[in-house]
């Protein structure tokens, strides 16, 4: 970690300030791009001197660049991480970390909910030896049956999506400590701001930065957080596959970042707002938000996240034309597949993300035709409800 030039500890002002040099080149006061793939050495001495690890520098761009080190150790300090890694998206952060710290005939546990395609590559490990078992986030007693000697990993996320379960962390991380084993946790949509789950023992945490962190819909990115030793083991995994960040996307990431405090405090006031509009609304059958003081994990959610987040799901109370019609019919959020950028975006999971499914195959996990994912963005929450209900009037 960069030193921190007595910045406090409070989130937003480490948003800012945390990762930076206090004095960058050439005056600047925004932290220059390092638009190089390669860097060079006064003498062989140097070089050597360098791999010895006495001198301080960079090799080659597959290995690390200034601009992607700023935004990682911002990232860090807001995680309240040793170290951290960045990838070229999220799902490069789940793979690498996953491949480099699992071996044949190792095995690993994965909660349910987590995003289609973390569990489709965690049940194609089985090519390399690497067996899995998928148990129910809450299904305490099935996780414990689950564990074996060969059991490394717990991945999980919270919230989880689409369905906005939140993981008792307290008591994932007592079971993994009775069991030496590690715990990923994927805090995409909660993000530094509402949730630091290594804070509560979680060895390490993984971000789609493309999302919240990033915050504008505008580059791909991803990140895996902890201790030293453990992020380590991962970076030498990158340095030879090369799933690096570039240095252009690190740049829009480090100002990303700038903003994320204001960005996902706005966004947790909306979605609040936004889910109890639905929870009343006569066309709505169900709404997903941890807010919600009916909301399974509600208690959980309290307990350890500063916010609830700015995802809400619901299920329109009709069937699915009358859940496409709805969701058409909405005029501010685009129709699109991802989430926490300035944008408001709204997915029809059944269509879009499990469109290769059944639909006795999506019920099995909980997908019905009647699922809505609304991604609140920055835009006026009044002006978000009134569309929505313009949108649901038509049912």
């Amino acid at each position: 970690m960069s030193e921190d030039h007595g910045i406090p500890a409070r989130t937003a002002t480490r948003a800012v300030h945390a990762g930076e040099a206090r004095h960058k080149f050439a005056g600047s006061l925004i932290n220059p791009i390092s638009q190089t793939a390669t860097y060079v050495f006064d003498s062989l001495d140097a070089f050597t001197q360098f791999k010895a690890g006495d001198l301080e520098g960079y090799e080659y761009g597959r290995y690390g660049n200034p601009t992607q080190q700023v935004a990682e150790q911002k990232i860090a300090a807001l995680e309240g991480a040793e170290a951290g890694l960045l990838f070229s998206s999220g799902m490069s952060a789940v793979t690498s970390t996953l491949l480099a710290m699992l071996s044949s005939d190792e095995h690993i546990v994965i909660l349910g909910d987590c995003y289609r395609q973390t569990v489709r590559f965690c049940h194609m490990l089985a090519r390399y030896g690497i067996s899995v078992t998928s148990v129910a986030a809450w299904d305490w007693e099935a996780l414990a049956r689950s564990i074996r000697p060969a059991t490394r990993i717990v991945l999980t996320e919270s919230p989880t999506n689409p369905h906005l379960r939140v993981v008792d962390i307290d008591r994932l991380v007592s079971l993994g400590r009775e069991h030496d084993l590690c715990i990923i946790m994927d805090s995409t949509f909660a993000t530094p701001i509402n949730l630091r789950p290594l804070e509560y023992g979680v060895n390490l945490v993984i971000h789609s930065a493309t999302k919240y962190l990033g915050g504008h819909n505008d580059l791909m990115a991803g990140g895996v957080f902890g201790g030293e030793t453990d992020v380590a083991a991962v970076r030498e995994f990158q340095r030879v596959t090369g799933a690096i960040v570039d240095p252009l996307t690190s740049f829009l990431l480090i100002r990303g970042l700038k903003t994320l405090a204001l960005r996902v405090e706005r966004q947790n006031h909306s979605a609040m707002e936004m889910a109890l509009f639905l929870d009343q609304h006569p066309r709505i059958r169900l709404v997903h938000h941890p807010g919600l003081p009916g909301h399974p994990d509600h208690t959980v959610a309290e307990r350890q996240m500063d916010g609830y987040g700015g995802v809400v799901s619901f299920e329109v109370d009709g069937d699915l034309e009358a859940t496409r019609r709805a969701v058409e019919a909405l005029r501010i959020p685009y129709l699109a597949p991802s989430l926490g950028g300035v944008e408001s975006l709204a997915t029809h999971p059944a269509t879009m993300s499990y469109y290769d499914l059944s639909r006795e195959e999506r019920l099995q996990i909980g997908i019905t035709d009647e699922l809505v994912r609304y991604a609140v963005g920055i835009e006026d929450v009044s002006d978000l409800i009134d569309d929505l209900d313009a949108a649901l009037s038509r049912l």
